[in-house]
């Protein structure tokens, strides 16, 4: 049985981030595999409106799914993309991180949460792969966050990333055509996703450019300063995308690197059991606050002053 590669793409027609990644499609297609490609832009999907249908329902051990399902095209989209065996992404950069096309699509998915829904049945478990290309039009100090921003939308979903690309400098319309590297390295992301798929879940490894991102773990560019969390475990740097905590360490050649501490994983949210400590998270929180009545009085109460506030707009 051919292997399903898909493409997600939020960039405009004919453009960097589409170019890329039909290029890295036709890659898979070369090796065998069946294609299908996604352009966000000629769907409609809403914007997360923040109701917290889905995860009431989670904190409840309930698949509700999202109240938007049948207004807009996001259901369409996700229920082909988690038939896939991988999935490729690309998206443009404006300022910093991808784009709102992007982003809108991505927040829409919690209701799919795949630790959540396996954990009551709802679905079984599909190994995934996924491999992202980030364009922009500078270098990466002003795409800082762009695979970042990407790689946040993956967990969800229970993507596995193997490759990323950062195209850099290409800010106008199909310039990535006049760098031939840059289009033999968007194949190389269609040859490993079609290598990852065909690899054990068990046996899958990274197979983008060698000690990418201060993490080692999701090879991010980002680290914060950590804090308590919900529970109180605490790591003095943690990764912001994947969650690994840990410390750095000067190295005799005096550069840095980020050391990934023995419990560091613990919350690792490209895993399963990493992301279902969140879900025990939201049921604390959440399904705490909305089984507390006395809160919800006090609530409701103080809601007034700020409900009942008129302050005039713009015309």
């Amino acid at each position: 049985m051919n292997n399903k590669i898909m493409g997600i793409t939020a960039g405009r027609k004919n453009s960097n981030s589409e170019i890329l990644l039909k290029e890295a499609l036709l890659q898979c297609q070369k090796q065998g595999a069946e294609i299908r490609l996604v352009n966000l832009r000629d769907y409609h999907i809403e914007d997360c409106i923040g109701c917290t249908t889905c995860t009431k329902g989670m904190s409840q051990g309930k698949n509700v799914g999202c109240v938007l399902d049948a207004k807009d095209d996001k259901k369409k989209i996700m229920q082909a993309m988690l038939a896939a065996d991988g999935v490729i992404f690309s998206a443009p950069t404006y300022d910093l991180i991808v784009c709102a096309t992007f982003l809108r699509f991505a927040q829409r998915s919690l209701s799919y949460e795949t630790s959540f829904l396996e954990t009551i049945g709802a679905i079984p478990h599909k190994d995934r792969v996924a491999a992202l290309i980030a364009v922009g039009g500078s270098t990466r100090s002003w795409m800082s966050m762009s695979l970042e921003s990407m790689q946040a939308a993956m967990f969800t979903t229970d993507m596995k990333v193997i490759d990323m690309y950062l195209a850099t400098r290409i800010p106008a319309p199909a310039q990535c055509l006049l760098h031939d590297d840059m289009i033999a390295r968007a194949g190389l992301v269609g040859s490993h996703i079609i290598k990852a798929v065909r690899t054990s879940a068990k046996s899958r490894t990274w197979l983008g450019d060698k000690d990418m991102g201060w993490c080692p773990n999701c090879h991010s560019n980002a680290l914060v300063l950590g804090e308590p969390q919900w529970d109180g475990l605490h790591f003095p740097v943690e990764c912001q995308v994947c969650g690994a905590g840990g410390t750095l360490e000067q190295m005799e050649n005096g550069k840095w690197k980020f050391v990934i501490q023995d419990n560091g994983l613990s919350r690792d949210r490209t895993t399963v059991s990493g992301r279902a400590k969140h879900l025990e998270e939201i049921k604390c929180t959440q399904g705490g606050f909305f089984a507390d009545s006395e809160n919800m009085k006090i609530v409701r109460e103080k809601l007034k002053k700020y409900a009942n506030l008129k302050i005039k707009g713009i015309e």
